[in-house]
């Protein structure tokens, strides 16, 4: 694979989407988690992507429950909780592995394209990835950096 836009991967409805619909986009691919000390950051991604949803940015989560167990058992939950809390409206998937021999295939391709300290697996929830407009994984970002200080990366490649 070359692209991200050659992965399929599962709303929470069940129904399967292809990321090819967000092409020509700046995406932010996160693993997220409901019940985590960075889950906060729901609040500043949110707002990154009412800023820039008009130029092009879309904001894509990933649910995952592989630390310490963190997320909530359905997806339905989970939906409920963002939007609830967090007022979430960018896309959120249904839960994944991202890291193991049963990480998605789309975080084996993202940690391949982009490696982290030490290792090339992601090592927490809130591990961040931007992608250009052309579908290529640029940066990775760590658990711990803000969604804020993420966004002139972002107007970089909106521009």
């Amino acid at each position: 694979m070359s692209s991200i836009y050659e992965f399929k991967v599962e709303k929470p409805n069940g129904e399967s989407t292809s990321l090819n619909e967000f092409q020509g986009q700046v995406l932010l691919v996160v693993n997220t988690a409901s019940k985590c000390g960075f889950t906060p950051q729901f609040e500043e991604l949110q707002g990154l992507y009412d800023q820039y949803k008009d130029q092009g940015l879309m904001i894509l989560g990933f649910p995952c429950d592989q630390f310490m167990n963190q997320e909530f058992e359905s997806d339905d939950e989970i939906m409920k909780f963002c939007q609830l809390n967090y007022g979430v409206s960018f896309p959120m998937f249904s839960k994944v592995d991202v890291k193991g021999s049963n990480a998605h295939p789309l975080f084996k391709f993202l940690t391949s394209e982009k490696k982290g300290l030490l290792t090339s697996e992601v090592k927490w929830n809130f591990t961040k990835f931007l992608i250009n407009r052309e579908g290529e994984v640029v940066k990775r970002y760590s658990p711990q950096t803000s969604p804020k200080k993420i966004e002139g990366d972002i107007k970089e490649l909106l521009a």
